[in-house]
């Protein structure tokens, strides 16, 4: 999603009756919200330039790319879940007021989508990084609409460290077109990044390497994981809330089919995820029997600081430790 200044382009852009039960247009005003978390400091008050960033993630990415050369602002606090966040009114001003907007897009932020439109139609440029890496289709529960053309892309596009190398140029051309800091130093800079983000995806092969074939399998909380599967050699071989999004709830006939699936593959762990409710998975795992192990991944968001995962490399290599220690 790119913007609407006159010289940026338009926008784009059989399980107990327990476990069962656990699975049973946003306003610009914010309908009153009273949330302020997010930016802390008004977008475009200081004497430079003001990037606000949807994720913490991206946020992180951002921060490397520009260093002291801008203000960058992170929209959603540590622990946040992209997918059902909405702004409070003092947020959609924070994004109104910013040079540049960066997004996830592919509908990662859906409650952020109308505040995200109505900012760029205003002049604010938006530029949404994850069209622009070329993003995968979901796993097999989307093969119905991949097969009538309706492709759903995953918009889990961190989960791939070589990835997220590429994403630190295009966030440093985009920067300097919004804001006309000096492209050649961005450009440098994000360059740096890169060879650490480049160096941390060797630490994770490493770290990776160990576990043997046989045992590359994931059951994850929701389909986050399709891009680390696609890089490291894994398969996921289910998830507990189908689809993208952590807001929808498995039905009782998915949740059946998953346990029985979990059972056959005999897979020592199900990955939760830190930014949502672990019951359902808990319960899943006792289903299935004591030998599986719930174990925490950081998917959506940063970790808090202090947690190792604080920082997106520090994500990235966490989750591979985690993952490692599970399956190895």
């Amino acid at each position: 999603m790119r913007a609407a200044r006159s010289d940026h382009r338009p926008f784009r852009g059989a399980v107990t009756g327990a476990v069962v039960a656990l699975a049973a247009g946003i306003v610009l005003a914010a309908c009153g919200s009273d949330d302020t978390s997010g930016p802390s400091s008004g977008a475009g008050g200081g004497d430079v330039p003001v990037v606000v960033v949807t994720t913490g993630i991206l946020g992180d990415i951002t921060e490397h790319v520009v260093g002291d050369l801008a203000e960058v602002e992170v929209l959603l606090p540590p622990g946040a879940d992209p997918h059902d966040f909405e702004p409070s009114a003092q947020q959609v001003a924070e994004l109104s007021d910013a040079d540049l907007v960066i997004a996830n897009g592919l509908g990662l932020e859906a409650g952020l989508e109308p505040t995200l439109e109505t900012i760029a139609s205003g002049g604010v440029p938006v530029f949404e990084v994850g069209a622009e890496l070329s993003p995968i289709p979901f796993g097999d529960a989307h093969d119905e609409e991949q097969a009538d053309g309706d492709h759903a892309a995953d918009p889990h596009v961190w989960m791939d460290p070589d990835r997220m190398a590429s994403a630190t140029a295009l966030i440093a051309a985009e920067v300097a077109e919004a804001t006309g800091l000096d492209e050649a130093v961005l450009a440098e800079q994000a360059s740096a990044y890169a060879d650490e983000i480049l160096a941390a995806d060797e630490e994770i092969q490493a770290t990776l390497a160990p576990i043997p074939d046989d045992r590359r399998k994931l059951v994850t909380n929701h389909e986050a994981f399709g891009y680390f599967a696609e890089r490291y050699g894994f398969e996921v071989i289910g998830v507990v809330i189908p689809g993208g999004s952590t807001a929808v709830e498995p039905s009782a006939e998915e949740v059946a089919a998953l346990a029985s699936d979990i059972e056959a593959a005999g897979v020592p762990a199900i990955f939760a995820d830190t930014s949502a409710s672990a019951e359902l998975v808990e319960a899943i795992a006792a289903e299935v029997g004591d030998r599986i192990e719930v174990v925490s991944l950081y998917s959506e968001s940063l970790g808090a600081p202090g947690s190792g995962a604080d920082t997106y490399i520090g994500l990235i290599t966490t989750n591979a430790e985690r993952i490692a220690d599970a399956l190895g």
